[in-house]
């Protein structure tokens, strides 16, 4: 029996697990998905030589910047984005680092997109930030990091004016503000300013409606969580464990 997982720390309910476990018992596929937490990257190495037939992880906070020097070979994407959310362990136990994060935001947000949909905000500069950034570079539109505090290059929340928000129509919460257990919070952006021409994506997905896209969505604004994206990185984990070995170009060196 094939074993795939999620490494992390602390994992706690975890969607990978569930979402997996149910695609195998009805596409009839005999493996299984487990939790295995992590504290340090470092024992990715340990676990791997540890658990047989390990076909594959799923990698989430606090490790997707960490496991990279311990890739043996890392995609296109994750290198470019900095940061690895899947994992294959080859045969001769190499492991292949990818990022399907990427993959999930851009399939996505490119529906729901405009022509009047050219600059973004992007709240929070944490790792989830990565492969959003990278993610809106491709699809066209440019961005702007908005952080707590001042840093080059940045806007703080203090600089979103009502004028500034009228140039930036697309917004993409990568924060945990609004994150169950914590519902009644919202990031601190000018809601009055924001009108049917503005898109925002929240990649919280617990609560479903965050008070950020509530707040939008009285405003007029299109709104969209991050359980389609969460569905799609995890459909493209499959195949990503899955594909031939040689349909794909891979860079044979770490960062």
């Amino acid at each position: 029996m094939e074993r795939y997982g999620l490494i992390g720390y602390p994992l706690g309910h975890s969607f990978s697990r569930d979402f997996f476990t149910e695609k195998f018992r009805q596409e009839g596929i005999d493996a299984t998905y487990e939790n295995f937490e992590i504290k340090e990257a470092s024992q990715l190495l340990d676990l791997v030589r540890e658990t047989p037939h390990l076909r594959g992880l799923n990698c989430t906070i606090p490790h997707k910047q960490a496991i990279l020097p311990l890739m043996d070979e890392l995609s296109d994407e994750a290198r470019e984005i900095g940061a690895v959310n899947v994992i294959k362990v080859l045969p001769d136990g190499r492991l292949r680092g990818y990022n399907s994060d990427i993959i999930g935001f851009m399939d996505s947000l490119r529906p729901l997109l405009r022509p009047h949909h050219r600059k973004a905000l992007i709240l929070g500069t944490g790792g989830a930030s990565q492969a959003i950034r990278v993610g809106l570079s491709r699809l066209g539109l440019e961005w702007t990091c908005v952080s707590r505090t001042p840093r080059e290059g940045q806007l703080t929340y203090a600089d979103l004016t009502p004028s500034l928000m009228l140039d930036y129509t697309v917004i993409v919460n990568c924060s945990p503000v609004g994150m169950y257990p914590h519902a009644n919070e919202s990031p601190a952006i000018p809601y009055e300013a924001l009108g049917p021409r503005h898109l925002l994506y929240d990649l919280v997905y617990n609560p479903q409606v965050t008070q950020f896209l509530e707040r939008g969505k009285a405003q007029g604004a299109q709104v969209k969580n991050g359980l389609e994206m969460l569905h799609l990185q995890a459909l493209a984990s499959w195949t990503f464990w899955n594909e031939p070995e040689n349909t794909t170009q891979h860079t044979n060196e770490t960062l």
